[in-house]
């Protein structure tokens, strides 16, 4: 018989992929679905909610007061996701994934629902800012536990489809806004209690991976016998020196620009939407429906956007996945807000923003695993979204600000204005290695000097951290 070797067929996708890590994909993927239902929730009663709530705060109802309260209760969320990012993320990495995950998803559920009881703006602020707290844990914590678990050629792909859950929770809130939007914003939110039933799905099914209970014992095991090494070192402190100093500032960059472009559009085209409806005289019914309807177009794009980004990075890189994203973006948002068009066509636009939007920001979570090992990662990619998040939440207020102040009202022109700042994405964007092919980072061996990455070709996980 011969020697020879006979190639073997490569191995079905199907036997790769084990049931364990579709469990891990499906509970993370609700978690971040819920998550946006939440959010986009909050977006949609917008307008009804300050209607309702600035007379009792002894502010007058009109599109200035909207404006720059309704903007201020946003920036109280992001702040909170920010803030809840960091927290959550450093938790995560000093007491496991799963755990803090299921915390985080408590805290914004609970905190969102009970926002329908607010009597004045500030109220439903100090809500809104809670309920950020616990919603800055899902997407780092869920995709560090994704990547961790899915550690096979799928796993951009697997971190695409959580992140799609995001998008796919704004068509959810949608769908159920146009269903049950006219039973009042009150409702709307009250119905945000529901993410919290999910925490049992989570903490019966989902594990935590073995490489960072290996660094949590590692770590543990170093304190009981008085050793001291630098992987001990504050976990925040890491991430801001050497090694890890520059993917920081990469990530950081990429994470802010994309989150500024995305917070901007998706918290005013909705009033924008609003505003054409009242302008061509119809009910706040029919105004209703045309939100709904917009929402859901323009989320439909954003789950292919989120979705194929893993898909589209295994194929034509990392780097060029996010040149596409922001392209599809500028140009889409160029069309779009600053001048005047027909509901009709902010329909056929808004999947198109979506896409390129979403895109960007399933980017940044595909991405980050690949730059951090695993003691610093979900911090490494709390931080960086968090850093971004802070930035982000004068975003919708300085729209709603400059529109009054600047654009006589024009809410498109404002929001056009705050998005172009996203662009300073390209500028990480020029320095972030290529990780396509790489193994995730393991703990680093050699602490060596920082140093900024080549822009292009590729890097394994030995080079990024020697």
């Amino acid at each position: 018989m011969s020697n020879m070797q006979v190639d073997q067929p490569p191995e079905s996708w199907r036997a790769e992929i084990t049931r364990m890590q579709w469990l891990v994909l499906l509970g993370t993927t609700l978690g971040w679905t819920l998550d946006g239902f939440a959010g986009s929730l909050y977006a949609l009663v917008l307008g009804p909610a300050m209607t309702e709530l600035l007379p009792h705060s002894g502010i007058a109802v009109n599109t200035s007061g909207i404006g720059l309260y309704g903007g201020l209760t946003v920036a109280l969320f992001l702040a909170g996701w920010a803030a809840g990012g960091i927290l959550f993320g450093v938790l995560a990495d000093y007491f496991g994934r799963v755990r803090v995950l299921s915390a985080g998803i408590v805290t914004y559920a609970v905190f969102t629902a009970l926002a329908a009881f607010a009597d004045t703006w500030w109220q439903l602020g100090v809500l809104r800012f809670v309920a950020g707290l616990g919603s800055g844990v899902e997407a780092p914590v869920g995709a560090a536990l994704v990547a961790e678990v899915w550690r096979n050629r799928y796993r951009a792909r697997a971190c695409g489809v959580m992140m799609s859950g995001y998008a796919a929770g704004f068509f959810v809130a949608a769908l159920a806004y146009q269903l049950l939007g006219g039973h009042g914003w009150r409702l709307m939110l009250g119905i945000a209690v529901a993410p919290a039933l999910l925490v049992w799905f989570i903490r019966r099914y989902v594990p935590e991976p073995p490489e960072i209970q290996g660094a949590i014992a590692a770590r543990r095991m170093r304190k009981e016998q008085g050793q001291v090494a630098a992987a001990d070192r504050f976990v925040l402190r890491r991430l801001l020196a050497a090694p890890f100093l520059s993917r920081t500032a990469i990530c950081t960059t990429l994470a802010t620009g994309s989150l500024i472009a995305f917070w901007s559009v998706s918290t005013w085209y909705p009033q924008i939407i609003r505003r054409l409806a009242a302008d061509d005289a119809l009910s706040p019914a029919t105004a209703n429906s045309h939100v709904a309807v917009a929402s859901m177009l323009f989320n439909a794009g954003g789950v292919l956007g989120y979705a194929s980004w893993g898909f589209l990075a295994d194929a034509v890189g990392r780097r060029r996945a996010f040149a596409i994203s922001f392209a599809v973006s500028a140009v889409s948002v160029g069309y779009l807000f600053p001048f005047q068009h027909t509901y009709g066509e902010f329909l056929l636009a808004l999947p198109v923003v979506g896409f390129g939007l979403f895109g960007a920001l399933s980017g940044t979570f595909v991405y980050g695993p690949e730059l951090f090992p695993p003691s610093v990662r979900a911090t490494g990619m709390a931080l960086c979204n968090s850093i971004g998040r802070f930035i982000t939440a004068a975003g919708p207020l300085v729209a709603g600000v400059i529109a009054v102040s600047w654009f006589g009202g024009d809410l498109g022109l404002a929001t056009t204005c705050v998005a172009a700042v996203g662009l300073i994405a390209v500028a990480g964007l020029i320095f972030a290695p290529e990780t396509r092919g790489a193994e995730l980072p393991s703990e680093p061996l050699d602490l060596g000097p920082d140093r900024a990455e080549p822009p292009t070709g590729s890097i394994t996980s030995k080079e990024m951290y020697t």
